[in-house]
Parts: C-alpha cells; sequence; structure tokens
C-alpha cells in the first residue's frame, strides 16, 4: 500500500512539473507590441530671436501634433534663441 501511495504522489509531482515547464515555456511578454518606440528627428533648425512652436510648425509645414510630437519636451511657452527643434521626423 505504501508503493502505491508513493507512485501516486510521484506521478502527481511529475505532472505537477511538466505543467510548471510547459506554463514557462509557453508564456510571452503580450506587452511588446505595446510599447511605443522614441521619435526619430531627421532635421533640426535653430531657434531664433521670436520663434515659437507654432511659427516653427508653420515654416516647416507641420501640423501643431507632428511638431509636438517629435520634440516631445519641448516648453513652447520657453523658446529660447539657439534652442534645436526637431523639423522633420517621425513620431
Amino acid at each position: 500500500m505504501a508503493s502505491y501511495k508513493t507512485s501516486v504522489f510521484c506521478n502527481l509531482a511529475l505532472f505537477v512539473a511538466l505543467l510548471l515547464i510547459v506554463s514557462v515555456a509557453e508564456s510571452r511578454n503580450f506587452a511588446v507590441g505595446l510599447v511605443k518606440s522614441p521619435p526619430t528627428c531627421d532635421s533640426v533648425y535653430g531657434a531664433q530671436e521670436g520663434d515659437t512652436c507654432f511659427d516653427v510648425s508653420q515654416k516647416f509645414n507641420l501640423t501643431n501634433e507632428l511638431f509636438l510630437a517629435i520634440n516631445p519636451n519641448i516648453d513652447c511657452d520657453a523658446v529660447f534663441v539657439g534652442q534645436w527643434l526637431c523639423v522633420a521626423g517621425s513620431a
């Protein structure tokens, strides 16, 4: 009787181990496709006195949304002379 219980226990342990191995092997990181890639910049412009985000986006025929997307850290209330602004790229 003891050998039967030992056999059942060993089979159960092997089955649980097999399930664990299969679940780890089949697990996938579903968030990989959800990570947004950083914007790329192909051309820059040095801001001049009086430039605003709107002026620069109009000068280079960019929509406001694209301009802000390719310049993610820009503070449009504080554009300074010589600041590099991305004027061509993808977001």
